[in-house]
């Protein structure tokens, strides 16, 4: 079973969480535990100097200072904290020791005498802490005074804690769950109302958008990029629309002449003259409608194919090629100028911008006359290359200038007079300037001609 994207966000932040709570409480237990036994270790330290004071060893003998204080209620009776007081020799034998240790005696540990450290044992059914210095009597030590305080009431204090925090923790854990796991599902709010309203969305309503969020924040930038898309989908499924529309608008005209030509040739025997005219006729339209299946598969292919093939190309060689070629071909005149003082070089696919140059140079044949010349010319504007096609045919008027590349768009006047074509020359030469990183300019006016000029991106650019 799948787990929700909600509960494993709950689950990271309650682990996450949970590992610096049980940091947190160690260290709590940690301080606590510290400064506690260091209270104590203070206090022993306390009784542990005014007893060392007050008691001395002479000849093995034990003299007090002041009596009276041997006598004290906290050394002679066991009591909330009470003191425990041993005397013993250089060999750790008792000389001496409080009333309230009754039979039981205090450890000595000839290694730890003089460091005024404390350290936990056990004193017969009791729990201590004991520290243990050195009685001198003129300079000379002759035993240890071993003090003790009850440890007992210290442990339970940490034992509780320590209790109190282990029973808390899972207790923390399972709010803290909770709590993520609400807060994580008011924090995916956003994201659901998302994720209900594009399901919503269809190929009938792309017009419609996700509503922005109030907030500008990582919601909010994932809305605007769902909506970014649902408009660049928009737009394909419109192109697409109209495409598949003038595709089929186009090809239904030559196959309407084709199906007319042919059903007039069987009504009734012919002439060898009009068979030969209305076949004529109807392989004029098989041309048209191959022409135009070349350029609707010319056009699908494009962007397709995958990484294009990169080759080094040297523009004035490879542009002067190709113009004395689609001279030869049209029986037009099509001049070739050059404006490079060397040779320039781009790194580009040629079988495209032969494509995108040869498309240029028919689509200014066609629409220029037949006594006029077609001028191509190649140089380097601004630090980047160019190669511009220029005609002095009938222009395109500026309402069509935005159109032009679109597919199967030609100008009402262009139909008016039945000039052939397809619609999808400029098409395509959009489509592989846009894939070879190619800016396309065109400057045109109505009567006085067209040109059309080829930018390459300086970073393309190399020079021998």
């Amino acid at each position: 079973m799948t787990t929700s994207y909600k509960e494993r966000l709950a689950r990271r932040l309650t682990w996450v969480t949970s590992l610096i709570i049980l940091v947190v409480f160690g260290i709590i237990y940690f301080v606590v535990s510290y400064t506690v036994v260091h209270s104590q270790d203070r206090e022993l330290l306390l009784e542990v100097e005014e007893h060392s004071d007050e008691i001395f060893l002479v000849n093995g003998e034990i003299r007090f200072l002041n009596k009276d204080e041997w006598q004290e209620q906290e050394h002679s009776q066991i009591q909330l904290n009470p003191i425990f007081i041993e005397i013993v020799d250089l060999e750790g034998k008792s000389m001496d020791r409080s009333p309230n240790l009754g039979e039981n005696h205090l450890s000595f540990y000839p290694e730890r005498a003089g460091t005024k450290e404390a350290w936990t044992l056990k004193t017969g059914s009791r729990e201590v802490r004991q520290m243990q210095v050195p009685l001198r009597y003129a300079g000379k030590t002759e035993g240890y005074l071993l003090v003790a305080q009850s440890f007992d009431d210290t442990r339970e204090l940490l034992t509780n804690l320590r209790n109190i925090l282990v029973l808390l923790y899972p207790v923390i854990l399972v709010s803290l769950f909770l709590t993520m796991k609400y807060l994580a599902g008011k924090s995916i709010e956003p994201i659901q109302k998302i994720i209900q309203k594009t399901n919503q969305i269809s190929q009938s309503n792309l017009n419609e958008r996700v509503p922005l969020p109030e907030q500008n924040d990582e919601i909010g930038q994932l809305t605007r990029s769902i909506n970014e898309l649902l408009s660049r989908l928009e737009q394909a499924l419109v192109r697409e629309k109209q495409f598949t529309s003038d595709a089929s608008h186009e090809l239904r005209t030559p196959l309407a002449v084709l199906r007319g030509t042919l059903e007039v040739l069987v009504r009734k025997p012919r002439t060898s003259e009009e068979y030969i005219e209305k076949i004529g006729t109807a392989l004029g339209s098989i041309d048209r409608m191959s022409a135009m299946i070349d350029q609707l598969l010319a056009l699908a292919r494009v962007g397709v194919g995958g990484e294009e093939f990169l080759e080094e190309v040297e523009l004035h060689s490879f542009t002067e090629e190709t113009t004395l070629k689609a001279s030869r071909d049209s029986g037009r005149k099509v001049l070739f100028k050059s404006y490079l003082q060397i040779p320039v070089f781009v790194q580009i696919n040629e079988k495209s911008l032969s494509m995108i140059l040869n498309n240029l140079i028919q689509n200014a044949l066609k629409y220029s006359k037949e006594d006029t010349e077609v001028v191509v010319s190649v140089g380097i504007h601004q630090g980047h290359p160019f190669i511009s096609v220029e005609d002095k045919g009938r222009g395109i008027g500026k309402e069509s200038l935005e159109k032009i590349f679109d597919s199967f768009y030609r100008e009402p006047d262009v139909l008016e007079e039945v000039i052939p074509g397809t619609g999808l020359g400029l098409a395509i030469v959009k489509k592989l300037a846009l894939e070879s990183g190619i800016k396309v300019e065109v400057q045109s006016e109505k009567g006085k001609g067209t040109s059309f000029t080829l930018f390459f991106e300086e970073d393309i650019l190399s020079k021998s």
